[in-house]
């Protein structure tokens, strides 16, 4: 069945995926592309209520305080929701979709919950619930952002002022962030994922340099 193409961005927290989508999505609209961005979670849905109280600390102040298969149930949901009463349509009928975040980002959080002797066997569990069980679409790329966690933190103290308590269970926990991390780099090495490095020393790449080398990336995945 002739269906589009769903292109990826992923990273930790504070990597730029928002700002990379955005930019993606409005360079290719304007050659004419027929193009969507899509995020996750859908913060402005009912379908991620139990993905705010999670990461709202209501199951627990901690990450590990939710196993990692009750987490990925949460946020597979939200997206099994937004297939099919919104972006679903445009997919299957030859649109491009940017996602900011999806299955990829429970992949790199929720292994990082569980030994690395157990990644493989959570990762196979993972995309045979949501892409065979669900019935939701596989990416045809996938773009790694990488960041060091140490960045990744400053950016995000500076995207909330300084107000430490606007950070969510996630963004709070330094060591989880560190293992987040290691699972990701596991995925973009073992799952084919396109890396690209976003710092430079203790700093950012700029953002036009690394919009360019995601374009690059995605044309690649657009022609095939």
């Amino acid at each position: 069945m002739s269906h589009g193409k769903l292109i990826v961005l992923e990273g930790l927290d504070g990597s730029g995926k928002a700002t990379q989508a955005k930019r993606l999505a409005a360079a290719l609209a304007a050659e004419g592309r027929l193009v969507r961005e899509i995020t996750f979670p859908n913060y402005a849905s009912d379908s991620s209520a139990l993905v705010r109280m999670y990461l709202a600390g209501q199951f627990g102040a901690r990450p590990d305080d939710v196993n990692a298969y009750a987490a990925s149930s949460f946020y597979a949901v939200d997206r099994y929701a937004g297939y099919k009463a919104d972006w679903g349509r445009f997919y299957e009928e030859g649109g491009i979709l940017i996602a900011d975040r999806y299955t990829t980002s429970n992949a790199v959080h929720q292994c990082s919950k569980l030994p690395p002797e157990e990644w493989e066997q959570f990762l196979h569990w993972l995309f045979d619930y949501e892409f065979h069980l669900l019935g939701l679409p596989a990416p045809d790329c996938v773009i790694y952002l990488q960041v060091d966690p140490a960045v990744s933190q400053k950016l995000m103290t500076q995207r909330y002022h300084g107000d430490e308590s606007k950070k969510d269970v996630h963004e709070k926990d330094v060591e989880y962030l560190a293992r987040s991390r290691k699972a990701a780099e596991f995925c973009a090495a073992h799952l084919g994922w396109q890396t690209v490095p976003c710092t430079c020393g203790d700093g950012m790449r700029s953002i036009e340099e690394i919009g360019q080398e995601v374009r690059r990336r995605v044309d690649a995945a657009l022609a095939e």
